[in-house]
Parts: structure tokens; sequence; C-alpha cells
């Protein structure tokens, strides 16, 4: 039997939870024991009651960190530094997006952490990043939209079909998920979009799995900095898992654009895409810079949490399970789920958080620990 914590998070306007109710009663059924932080699910609409009939039991805070297998959605806060220790913890991470200290932290305790944006599967592919970046992605264009109202500054361009006519331009950086997810969003509203793709050979299957209306163009720079003076809105869109986020835009593309546009750099996560981007919260979403509205969210999905939450949780459940059922041999005995190891036993597991961090001396394979 393993005690499994699951935590209540404390990111502003963060109210994911990383556990349902019924996936309480799936883990309870398999011989498990499920403790939750006292109203964790509260804000995705789940009841302290709801998991107590699943089988679950309420504690405080520092019950449900000290646990085998701690289940969270964000990384770990400051406030939360304290209750690391050698337990598996099992959340999205962004090591390379963050600041340093958290990932010394976790060293320091000799935790074991699992990263889901570095989980692949067989396919190569992120399977427990991409259900929170489909989600950012459909986001990012509605998010845009508003900001590009006059009365939010923006340059007062609706994104969308008026009586037969297109209005509006989006250009996406980027064609993952998000990005295919942004694309999907902005034509289905009627905005003219393009998407820059680094595989131009992908062009036709873009535009069949999205539409014909769709324009994709090779990432280059030269092509980027054409496209952005009459963009409305830009979506950053890239990604390098586990690595810090390259800028594709550079601040003088930026400085390009019509005052009043907006940028939604979803990569903020990963340190951002754009070179003006800067994170922010909830609270306080946008800042502008050479006039245009830049939104930098790192916990976007936080916004939507009862569809954010059921769509990670569709996803994660089958590995919180193998990690409650066999620990650490979980990792030890599939290459893909240890691909999500970012530290463990005082060393960091993923060479692309350890190169982005700087820390490379603190870098050692998984398998050879």
């Amino acid at each position: 039997m393993t005690t499994i914590g699951v935590i209540k998070e404390i990111k502003d306007n963060e109210n994911r939870v990383a556990l349902t109710p019924k996936g309480a009663k799936t883990l309870v059924s398999a011989g498990h024991k499920v403790v939750l932080q006292q109203d964790a699910g509260i804000g995705s609409g789940f009841s302290d009651a709801e998991y107590q009939a699943a089988g679950a039991q309420i504690v405080r805070r520092d019950e449900a960190w000290d646990s085998e297998l701690v289940l969270k959605v964000k990384e770990p806060l400051a406030t939360e530094y304290p209750y690391l220790k050698q337990q598996i913890l099992f959340t999205y991470l962004h090591l390379a997006g963050v600041s340093p200290e958290l990932t010394k932290q976790l060293l320091h305790a000799g935790t074991t952490a699992v990263a889901y944006a570095t989980v692949k599967d067989a396919q190569g592919k992120l399977p427990l990043l991409a259900p929170m970046s489909a989600v950012a992605g459909n986001m990012a264009i509605t998010i845009g939209n508003y900001y590009l109202a006059c009365p939010n500054k923006g340059k007062g361009i609706l994104l969308g079909r008026v009586l037969g006519n297109h209005y509006g331009k989006v250009a996406i950086v980027g064609d993952g998920v998000v990005g295919r997810h942004a694309a999907h969003t902005a034509i289905a509203m009627g905005a003219n979009t393009v998407m820059f793709s680094r595989h131009p050979d992908r062009a036709q299957e873009l535009q069949e799995a999205i539409s014909p209306r769709l324009r994709v163009e090779p990432s280059t720079p030269q092509n980027i900095a054409k496209e952005l003076p009459d963009t409305d809105l830009l979506v950053g869109a890239i990604l390098h898992p586990g690595a810090k986020a390259p800028y594709i835009v550079t601040e003088e593309m930026v400085a390009s654009m019509e005052a009043g546009s907006v940028i939604v750099d979803v990569s903020i996560d990963q340190g951002g895409c754009i070179e003006t981007s800067r994170p922010t919260s909830h609270t306080d979403p946008v800042f502008t810079v050479h006039g245009i509205t830049h939104y930098c969210v790192t916990n976007m999905p936080g916004a939507y949490p009862r569809t954010s939450t059921l769509a990670l949780t569709n996803a994660t459940l089958d590995y919180a399970q193998r990690l409650a059922d066999h620990g650490i041999n979980a990792l030890c005995n599939d290459p893909y789920f240890a691909e999500g190891v970012n530290t463990y036993k005082g060393y960091i597991t993923n060479l692309a958080v350890a190169e982005s961090l700087g820390m490379q001396s603190k870098y050692k394979a998984f398998k050879d620990l």
C-alpha cells in the first residue's frame, strides 16, 4: 500500500487539482491510501465529501505532503519547499522556465521529481502535456480576441467572420499541439491565419487536419518578420521538451507590429519564445511593450479548472497508479515514463534541464543512478 497525497494548489488563481474523486476511488480500490488536503478539489467543483465517499481521507497540508507519492498540478512554490523530502513528486515542473532555486531545493531534499511535461510515449509524443497544451491553444485565441477590443486597450479588430468577410490576422509560431488547437479555433472563428512551421513538408498535413484556409510558412526569421507588421494576434507556441524555449520572435519584430495588437506567449512556462515576454499571473495578466499587449500567464489552463482537471487527470491517472503500485520500479521498467524524471538522488536527470539552468555538473542520467 502506498500513501498518496493530493495537494491544494496555491499558485495565483490555480484551481485545478491533480486527482478527481473518481481517480481517488480507483487508487483506493487498488489498495492504496489517498489523503487529500482540505478543499484541494473545490476550485474544480469537487467537494471534500465526494472524495470521502470515494475512500479518501481529508487532512491538513503538512499531512498531505507527508506521503510517499505526492500529486500536484503546478510546481512547488517557496512556501512549499520545506515539505520536500525523499518522496516521489508527480506534477508539472517546467524547471528550465522557473527560478533555479526550486531545482536546488529538489536536489537538496533528494526528491524524485517526475514532470508531466517530459514523460514520453513510444512515439516520442508528450501524452501528459498534450491535454493542457490543447486547452492553452484554444484559450490563446479567445484571450487574444478579448484584448484586441478597444476597452481593453486593443486596436479594435474583432477576429472572425462578418457577413461572409474574414477579419483579423492571427500568426502562430509553432505547429505542435498548442499551435494546432490555436489554429483550429482561429479559423473556426473566421480569422485569417498563418502558421510558422519548422517542417515545411507538413503543410498539406496541417491544412488537411485543420483547414484549407490555413496558410503554412517555413519558420524563418525573414518570414516571421515579413508577416508581423499586419498581424493582429501573435501566438507563441514553441516547445523544446525540458529546455528553455528559444527566442523565435525578437524585440525588433515585436516593435514592427501595430499598436494595440496582442501577443499571447503560451511558451512562457519554459521562459517564453518572444523576446519581450515575461511571466504574468491571472491577477495581473498583461503588460505593454512597444504598444503591444502581452499576455504571458504561466498557468493559463487554471482559468478553466473543471475542464482542465478532467482532461489532465484522464491522462495522468494511469501513470499515477503505476507509481503507486510499483514505486521507482515503474520508472526503471519503462524508459518512456523515465523521461519524466527530472531529479533523483540529488542529481538532475534531464540533460535539457541541466543545460538550461547551467547546472551540468549536477547532471547524471537516471539509468546510471
